[in-house]
C-alpha cells in the first residue's frame, strides 16, 4: 500500500511534466512547415525501430543554434532574468517585514492578517493586473493623487515602463514571499532572542545571528516561488510594460501565435526550462551536502 501512495506523485509528475516536456522537445528538433501543425516531425513512433534510427541520423539542433545567432533571444533571456531577480529582491524587502510582523502578532490577529495576505487570490489575476492600468495611467488614480497633493505638477509616465512591470510582479507574487517566510518565523522560539540579548547581543545582532538563519529556508523558498514564474511572465509585461519591455514570455508568445514557428518556440521553451531547473538542482545538492555535514 505504501508503494502505491508513493507511486502516485511520480505518476503525476510523469503525466503532467515529463510527457509534455517530451512533446515540446520533439517539436524543438523538428523542421518548420507551412501546414497544420506548422512543423514537420523528425521522429515517427509508427515507424518503430527504423524510425528511431532515421531520427538519430537526421537529428540536428538548428533551432537551438538559431537562438544563439539572433540577439533578440539571448537579450530577452537576460532581461527576463534581470527583471525577475530585481522583482524577487523587492518582494523580499517588502514581504519580510510583513511576515515578521505577522509572526509577532497576537493569536487573535494572526487569522485576520493571514486573510489579508491571501485575499487578492479571491480575485482574478487578470482583473488585478488591469486594475493597475487604471492606477498607473497618465490619468490614473496615482497621478491624480500626486497632482492633488502638490507633489508633481504634471502626470508621470509610469505605465508602459519597466517600473510598472516591477510594481505588477511584486504586487502579484508578494504573497508567495510572505507565506513561506512567515511559516519559518512562526516556528521560531522567542526565548532564543531573549537568550541572545542576555548574552550581550544587541537587537540588530540578535536578529542577524538568530532570526535570519532560522528564516533563511522560508526566504529561499519564497524567492524561488517568486523568481521562477516571474522569469516566464507574459501577462504583466504585455499589459503594464508595453512594447518596450523585452521578456522571454512575450517572445515565446510571438513565436507560437504570431510567427507560428513552433520548432523555434519550443526551443525557446526548452532553454527557459533549463535556465530554471539547473539552479534549483544545484541548490538542492548544496542543501543536501550541508545537511549531511
Amino acid at each position: 500500500m505504501l508503494r502505491v501512495f508513493t507511486a502516485i506523485p511520480y505518476a503525476w509528475l510523469f503525466v503532467l511534466f515529463l510527457v509534455p516536456f517530451g512533446i515540446v522537445l520533439k517539436i524543438s528538433v523538428s523542421d518548420y512547415a507551412v501546414s497544420i501543425p506548422p512543423y514537420t516531425p523528425t521522429f515517427d513512433l509508427a515507424a518503430g525501430w527504423d524510425g528511431v534510427v532515421a531520427f538519430v541520423a537526421a537529428l540536428d539542433f538548428e533551432n537551438f543554434v538559431f537562438l544563439t545567432e539572433d540577439d533578440l533571444y539571448w537579450k530577452a533571456y537576460l532581461s527576463s532574468v534581470q527583471i525577475a531577480a530585481v522583482s524577487t529582491g523587492l518582494a523580499l524587502v517588502a514581504g519580510f517585514p510583513i511576515a515578521y510582523a505577522m509572526s509577532r502578532a497576537s493569536d487573535v490577529w494572526r487569522p485576520a492578517l493571514m486573510m489579508l495576505v491571501i485575499l487578492p487570490f479571491w480575485t482574478s489575476f487578470l482583473i488585478r493586473v488591469y486594475a493597475w492600468i487604471g492606477i498607473l495611467a497618465n490619468e490614473g488614480f496615482l497621478n491624480q493623487f500626486l497632482i492633488w497633493s502638490g507633489v508633481i505638477s504634471e502626470p508621470l509616465q509610469l505605465l508602459n515602463t519597466p517600473v510598472a512591470v516591477y510594481i505588477g510582479i511584486v504586487y502579484t507574487y508578494l504573497p508567495f514571499m510572505i507565506l513561506p517566510v512567515y511559516a519559518s518565523l512562526d516556528r521560531m522560539d522567542p526565548a532564543l532572542l531573549e537568550a541572545a540579548e542576555d548574552l550581550g547581543c544587541s537587537r540588530l545582532s540578535a536578529f542577524w545571528h538568530v532570526t535570519w538563519p532560522l528564516a533563511r529556508p522560508g526566504v529561499v523558498a519564497g524567492s524561488f516561488l517568486v523568481f521562477i514564474p516571474a522569469v516566464g511572465e507574459f501577462v504583466i509585461p504585455s499589459l503594464l510594460g508595453g512594447s518596450g519591455t523585452l521578456m522571454i514570455g512575450k517572445v515565446l508568445w510571438e513565436e507560437f501565435f504570431s510567427n507560428r514557428d513552433w520548432p523555434v518556440a519550443s526551443a525557446v521553451a526548452i532553454i527557459l526550462l533549463l535556465i530554471l531547473i539547473v539552479p534549483i538542482v544545484l541548490f538542492q545538492r548544496h542543501q543536501a551536502r550541508e545537511r549531511a555535514a
